[in-house]
């Protein structure tokens, strides 16, 4: 189900997602791949780099009214490790250099800590 909803909002994309994807897709950013509407769990996400184990949400003037969503589905993301970073369209089509900035750092810094000791398996990679 999760996969038949990504497929549509791939077709449906904002302006904001189409530009922000034109500046991530291909490995443009530091060779880092990102996916576009991803299914995690019960969320499907605007972009993720999975290595990175970072989330990017490009949110419109819907997402002001429904703060309260937004934060239910970000701690359940960062209790999956990833980190989330939030922008505004208007962020990402008014400033596409500073928000590219920001994922970078956040791509630089790393995902968050792995707990101590480390999930049956080892340590991530």
């Amino acid at each position: 189900m999760a996969s038949r909803r990504a497929r549509q909002l791939r077709k449906a994309q904002t302006e904001a997602e189409k530009r922000l994807w034109s500046l991530l897709r291909r490995k443009q950013l530091d060779g880092k791949r990102f996916r576009r509407q991803v299914p995690l769990g019960p969320y499907v996400v605007d972009f993720a780099c999975l290595e990175g184990r970072l989330v990017i949400e490009v949110d419109g003037g819907q997402h002001a009214v429904d703060a309260c969503r937004d934060q239910v589905r970000t701690s359940w993301l960062e209790g999956q490790r990833f980190r989330v970073l939030r922008f505004w369209n208007n962020e990402v089509l008014g400033n596409p250099e500073g928000v590219l900035r920001i994922i970078q750092e956040a791509l630089a810094e790393g995902g968050p800590p792995l707990p101590d000791p480390p999930p049956q398996g080892g340590r991530e990679r």
